[in-house]
Parts: C-alpha cells; sequence; structure tokens
C-alpha cells in the first residue's frame, strides 16, 4: 500500500515537472519548482536546494527553498567537501542522521547544526555519462530520514536531471537558431546595401561590395554595420 501510494504520489510530481517542458519557462524557474516540489514530496523536509556547476566550472546553489538552505551549501563550497558533494563527486545518497553526531565532514556539520538542522539527504544528479550535480533536502529534527526517503529522493533526482538537462538542450538550440537568424540577416543588409550601391553609382555586384569593403576600412568599422548605416541612411532620404 505504501509503495502504491509512493508511486502514484511520485506520478503526480512528475507529471508537473514533464508540464513544464511543454512552456516557454527557463531553467532558473524550473529549478525553483524542483526545489519547492522536493520540499512537498519528501516527509518532515524544511528546505531544499541544487548544486549545479556555473558557466566558470564553479559549484554554486543554483536554486533553495530559503537562506538556511544556501548557508548551509555555501559552507560545503569554502570547505570543498560534505554530503551534497559526495553525493555529486560519487553518484550516490547520502544521508546524514544526525548532523551534530556525524563525523565525516566536522568542519561542515557542526556549523551546519548550528544552523538548526539536524538532518540531510543528498541525491546526485545524472543524466548522461557526468552527473550535474545533487539535489538535497533538510530537516530540523534529527533521524528524519530512512530508506524510504533515500528512494524518493533518488528517483527524484533522477527526473529532476533529465528535466533541467531537456531544458538546457532546448536553451541551447534557440540560442543557435537565434545566431543562425541574426547572420542570416546580416547577410541581406548587406545585400540590400549592395544593391543601392550599385543602383547609385551605376557598377555590378563585385564593385559595390569592394565600395561598402572600403567604406568599412575607412570607418574602422564591420562591413555590417556600414551596410546598415548605408541602408537606413537610404530609407530616411525616401521618406
Amino acid at each position: 500500500m505504501l509503495e502504491e501510494l509512493t508511486s502514484g504520489r511520485l506520478a503526480a510530481v512528475f507529471a508537473r515537472m514533464s508540464g513544464l517542458l511543454l512552456s516557454s519557462e527557463k531553467v532558473d524557474t524550473a529549478l525553483r519548482l524542483v526545489t519547492a516540489l522536493a520540499v512537498e514530496m519528501v516527509p518532515g523536509t524544511t528546505g531544499a536546494g541544487i548544486s549545479l556547476l556555473d558557466r566558470h566550472g564553479e559549484r554554486v546553489t543554483a536554486a533553495a527553498t530559503d537562506e538556511v538552505v544556501e548557508r548551509a551549501d555555501a559552507l560545503q563550497y569554502q570547505l570543498g567537501y560534505g554530503p551534497c558533494l559526495t553525493a555529486w563527486a560519487d553518484r550516490m545518497v547520502v544521508r546524514v542522521d544526525d548532523l551534530a553526531q556525524d563525523d565525516r565532514w566536522p568542519a561542515w556539520s557542526r556549523p551546519a547544526a548550528e544552523l538548526g538542522l539536524r538532518s540531510a539527504l543528498s541525491a546526485p544528479m545524472v543524466a548522461g555519462p557526468k552527473p550535474l550535480g545533487a539535489l538535497k533536502v533538510y530537516a530540523v529534527p534529527p533521524h528524519s530520514y530512512g530508506e524510504r526517503e533515500e528512494h524518493l529522493l533518488t528517483m527524484f533526482a533522477s527526473q529532476a536531471a533529465m528535466l533541467i538537462s531537456n531544458l538546457r538542450t532546448t536553451q541551447d538550440a534557440e540560442r543557435a537558431s537565434a545566431q543562425v537568424a541574426e547572420a542570416l540577416r546580416g547577410r541581406e543588409i548587406v545585400k540590400l546595401a549592395k544593391g543601392i550601391v550599385m543602383a547609385r553609382d551605376r557598377v555590378d555586384e563585385r564593385a559595390a561590395l569592394l565600395t561598402l569593403a572600403q567604406l568599412a576600412g575607412q570607418e574602422r568599422t564591420t562591413l555590417r554595420h556600414t551596410a546598415e548605416r548605408l541602408a537606413q541612411s537610404t530609407v530616411r532620404r525616401l521618406r
């Protein structure tokens, strides 16, 4: 019965996450949703966060439900170790039953316990050959998590990793499409400027292109910028 309830709950959560793929939401919005759902899904949880690499390759908390989670995470990044980073590096679930008593990362667990956190559970977010990061949840009472919560968070982190990977792929495709569109627009502007020069100076296409190139050199700018300036000035004169 418990397994059926857990499966049904996970199915509902994953449905909400999958729906995000059909919208225009950005990655940061998706990350905030994932952390909020993690708090809902794992019983007893008071805060959740996601650790990822930023564009500079630094480990950061990409989303968190509150400041306490961010402070606990920041200390791990500063020290270079902790349960979240271990889960990330070793691709395994890491559970801390009592931060005040755990001796695996004493420089982290004691200050984290002083923040009011006593239990922690971290799971790697894996989508592909390398883990993307880690999803972690915290609770105030000690011994808040067990094997059931480990199973829940592992499944949830796996789905969250797929979601984030897909969203990133979509954004990369959108950026590439925008770059292609911009390049095509540049070609059209240069083509228009060549036509203007050909009509104005009564020269062929090659001579018109050479004229534009000479102007660009004199102005110390790009061929496209010169073409845009010429097209804009021509339009203004025709108005």
